[in-house]
């Protein structure tokens, strides 16, 4: 189920009632039986290998505890590690490396063209892959006791508004919170409620429009150099409007049940280093890469080579866990690199007072900003475009500033001059909302705190948020989230 559909505008306030009513220690069973039909709406069948890593899991972890012996627990542990992460290569990379594997037969001399398997892609299966080993890493090291009720494990996997599209949780933070199934105070549905309506306004008003114009650029082998660069620049703003917008729904709907998601986003483009950006993007993938892969490489701790070896893995394994093919390990190597250039400048920094004393002058800092924006303006080149051939084309024509088949940059986006300045309204739109102040409960009348007139508030919210939707709908339809393929 789409957040940005009807159905879902139903569902959450269905869901949200009946939690309400139900005694608390039944309201797990209500929100996991919900999290299967959210799932379940995409494609029952897609329920039969997520039913399945949990059991396995949930066993795994219980066995572990259980265990007498270290080499017990590393068994349990690797054959986990085998299921869990073997499901996720049969669905989502198997194709990739068995279609590599007769690209290169062909390269050498044979004639078979690999046609694929037609798997299906189980939406979010990387997401909750990778929230399954945090908790069955967790308990193989000790740092969390395994969770002995199956039901609110199972709800841990499957809770639906973090279920898709992250963020990924730690289960110290979400099952206590799961068991725990209390009222939301004031403060929860305030907060709750102003992240929906950001999140929909960032997918809705912000995503949706501007992704008109990059999917017609994008889809055109003639769009022009100035096109690509423009079209590159709103992908930017779109994946992040897409993603931080399905994070934003995801949290605002958990907060009015008094659960607290983690952030995943911290305004990511006003970072001044490749280190800073992927601290304020997709923060959940970011930590669970150095804790359960960077760390135990060896982190910084093995000299500069090895730690730059380990960066380069890193981010080799973050451009695939996005995707299995060549452009997103490409854009993966490519933050890779900017990385270890970020870390190698770090050491050199270190040793040289005037690179300390320089970098807190406001001209280093608006270029070191400048300086990645561009290099993550250019990797997204290659997240967008359908294969590396398509990205070394519009590389090629964006630094060639190869003209437009139609004449205009604007006829390459498919854009008309009307539409520029509603182009800069949306762009200040989304200045504005992200801005959007937290309501001061304890400043409002007092009815206005019962959960009743919280309940109204929010109904009114969703007719606000209804009525945007059904404008994007009739203006060029909306668009699934970006991340949900992933």
């Amino acid at each position: 189920m789409n957040f940005n559909s009807l159905a879902f505008l139903i569902f959450l306030p269905v869901v949200l009632v009946a939690w309400r009513l139900i005694p608390p220690k039944y309201r797990w069973a209500e929100l996991l039986l919900a999290s299967y039909v959210f799932y379940a709406w995409f494609n029952a069948l897609l329920l039969i290998p997520i039913l399945a890593i949990t059991c396995i899991s949930y066993l795994s972890a219980r066995s572990m505890a259980a265990a007498e012996t270290r080499g017990k627990k590393k068994a349990l542990l690797a054959v986990t590690l085998i299921v869990c992460l073997g499901t996720l290569f049969v669905f989502k990379y198997l194709d990739f490396v068995v279609g590599l594997g007769y690209s290169i037969a062909r390269l050498l001399g044979g004639d078979k063209v690999f046609s694929g398997f037609n798997i299906i892609l189980p939406m979010g299966i990387s997401f909750y892959t990778f929230q399954t080993l945090s908790y069955v890493i967790d308990v193989y090291r000790g740092t969390v006791p395994p969770e002995k009720h199956y039901g609110y494990y199972s709800l841990f996997v499957v809770f639906f508004p973090q279920l898709v599209a992250g963020p990924i949780e730690r289960p110290q933070n979400l099952i206590p919170q799961l068991r725990d199934a209390k009222n939301p105070c004031a403060e929860d549905i305030s907060r709750g409620i102003r992240k929906l309506a950001i999140g929909f306004a960032k997918k809705v008003a912000v995503a949706d429009f501007v992704g008109r114009f990059v999917d017609h650029a994008f889809g055109s082998a003639g769009s022009g150099g100035v096109a690509y660069a423009v079209a590159t620049a709103l992908f930017a703003v779109q994946i992040y409007c897409d993603f931080s917008g399905y994070t934003d729904i995801a949290v605002g709907s958990a907060r009015l049940m008094g659960i607290k998601l983690s952030e995943n986003f911290d305004s990511p483009y006003r970072s001044a280093s490749i280190r800073e950006f992927w601290r304020r993007w997709h923060i959940s993938l970011s930590s669970w890469l150095s804790d359960y892969l960077y760390k135990p490489l060896g982190g910084s701790r093995k000299g500069l080579a090895r730690q730059c070896l380990n960066i380069f893995i890193v981010f080799l394994c973050s451009g695939l866990w996005h995707g299995a093919s060549l452009n997103f390990a490409v854009w993966g190597l490519l933050h890779g690199g900017f990385m270890i250039v970020n870390t190698l400048y770090g050491a050199i920094k270190k040793k040289h007072k005037g690179l300390q004393k320089a970098s807190g002058n406001i001209a280093y800092r608006i270029a070191a900003h400048a300086l990645t924006l561009f290099a993550v303006w250019f990797a997204w080149i290659f997240f967008r475009a359908g294969s590396l051939g398509d990205a070394a084309h519009i590389v090629t024509d964006i630094f060639t500033l190869s003209p437009a088949a139609g004449g205009s940059w604007l006829s390459g986006l498919g854009m008309t001059a009307g539409e520029i300045p509603v182009l800069a309204a949306v762009l200040v739109l989304l200045v504005a909302i992200e801005r959007l102040p937290v309501i001061d409960v304890n400043a409002l009348p007092v009815k206005t705190k019962t959960y009743g007139g919280a309940i109204l508030a929010y109904f009114a919210v969703i007719g606000i948020i209804a009525v945007m939707w059904l404008y994007a709908l009739n203006s060029g339809g909306v668009g699934g989230f970006i991340y949900f393929r992933f």
